[in-house]
């Protein structure tokens, strides 16, 4: 009977355990995502307020995507130095450190004093720490989801990863809603209006405050991996990342989340402002209503994307899903950029059908790289495997500017979207199947 009671009381534990990392994931990726978003929607209607009045409209647009740029060229630097740490020190503290960071650099961007006061240096701190803000976001998911995924039950790992991505359109929607109330109740209009002063540091401040709660729920809530804690220690984990097993999953990974992350860009990049807005010319508000639809179905094909990963096979799952893009995706990108006669709904509808086909295997992502690393590198693999190959897709406008020599515009656009589907089904390809990995024996 005592046996019984013990045994019950340690399963309740190990399940309050799994419970706060698996939240504390998911939290983290929406302070992260929410973070990222920041400055896209927040900080653009005010960029006026760190620059000279007369800029040239070339020097302007330079200006404005250093701002996005270096935020994320800072992820994958992030990712490689929380990554050794979270392989080193253990899952939790590199997660506490990452996100007190971004916390205290957030803050400090919503404290910056503007052109009128200190001249350009303005905007130089403003990108300066958008990319230390980089770094620290990049190290966020680089512990947290490790974490959650080696409390998982085997079973149960496909929900649990897609529930914690799941988080990313969530806080494109909260985010979007708080820029709509910051835009209709504080006025802008140029560097000395309220919201480009002020009104802009406020979400600013609540994206701090959110990342103290974060770090406080980790230092009270979230226990350290025991599966880490029970494993062999490698010296130098980023070392081992590029040698042996470990460095064919990752060169594998890598190619894979280079055309995933090409064909998200699309979605999450190129259709909310080069294709609704320029193409299709829809206004302000068609577009936001649009996206809020759209990110809000994400939230659920997202976690169903996981659950049938999980009963399919996550590898079986890509190679199904990248075709599926090339096909099925492509016609209704083309219809799309094609739509100009379209009623909104009917636009409402395409758009949503065809951002939820193109970002299912992102359901999948975050379980699937976690499994093709074992616990001594999960964390500089996972990091990595992430964060690195978002570079190359970032790049997509050159891109679309090369294929423009032999091509149309809008023809660019579906070309880029077949190249991402081809190159991640083959990254695919590359890879086993990991459903059945056991998160504590050696791959």
């Amino acid at each position: 009977m005592t046996s019984q009671v013990q045994s019950t009381v340690e399963k309740s534990k190990i399940v309050e355990k799994r419970n706060a990392a698996i939240k504390g994931a998911f939290f983290t990726e929406f302070v992260d995502m929410f973070d990222i978003y920041l400055p896209t929607i927040i900080l653009t209607p005010a960029l006026s307020y760190f620059q000279p009045e007369e800029l040239p409209q070339g020097m302007a647009g330079i200006l404005t995507s250093l701002v996005f740029v270096t935020t994320l060229l800072g992820r994958p630097l992030g990712a490689t130095i929380f990554g050794a740490l979270g392989d080193k020190i253990g899952r939790r503290k590199a997660t506490i450190s990452s996100v007190l960071g971004f916390g205290i650099i957030t803050l400090l961007i919503a404290l910056l004093p503007g052109y009128s006061s200190i001249g350009i240096t303005a905007y130089w701190l403003l990108v300066l720490l958008r990319f230390l803000d980089g770094v620290f976001l990049g190290g966020g998911y680089t512990g947290s989801h490790p974490l959650a995924m080696e409390y998982s039950e085997k079973h149960q790992r496909g929900f649990v990863g897609a529930f914690i991505l799941s988080a990313f359109p969530l806080a494109y929607i909260v985010i979007n809603l708080l820029g709509l109330a910051a835009f209709a109740l504080i006025p802008q209009a140029g560097p000395d209006s309220p919201y480009a002063v002020w009104g802009w540091r406020i979400p600013f401040v609540i994206g701090a405050l959110l990342a103290f709660w974060l770090a406080a729920y980790y230092i009270r809530k979230v226990p350290e991996s025991e599966t880490w804690e029970s494993s062999k220690k490698e010296k130098n984990s980023l070392a081992s990342m590029f040698r042996g097993k470990t460095g064919r999953s990752f060169f594998q990974v890598f190619i894979m989340m280079t055309g995933f992350w090409l064909t998200q860009n699309i979605v999450t990049l190129i259709l909310p402002t080069t294709v609704l807005r320029t193409i299709l010319g829809l206004d302000g508000i068609q577009v936001t209503l649009t996206l809020f639809i759209s990110y809000a179905v994400l939230f659920g094909s997202y976690i169903a994307a996981g659950v049938i990963g999980q009963k399919i096979g996550r590898r079986r799952f890509f190679l199904i899903l990248g075709p599926a893009i090339v096909l099925v995706g492509s016609v209704l990108l083309s219809i799309i950029l094609n739509g100009k006669a379209l009623p909104l709904p009917l636009i409402m509808l395409l758009v949503v059908l065809f951002s939820v086909i193109v970002t299912a295997p992102w359901g999948v992502i975050v379980t699937y790289i976690n499994e093709r690393f074992t616990t001594e590198v999960r964390a500089s693999g996972f990091g990595l495997g992430f964060s690195a190959s978002v570079v190359l897709p970032s790049f997509y406008a050159f891109y679309m500017n090369w294929l423009g020599g032999i091509m149309s515009y809008n023809s660019t656009i579906i070309a880029l979207l077949i190249i991402g589907a081809v190159i991640g089904t083959v990254g695919a390809y590359l890879g086993p199947e990991t459903k059945d990995v056991d998160f504590n024996q050696a791959e």
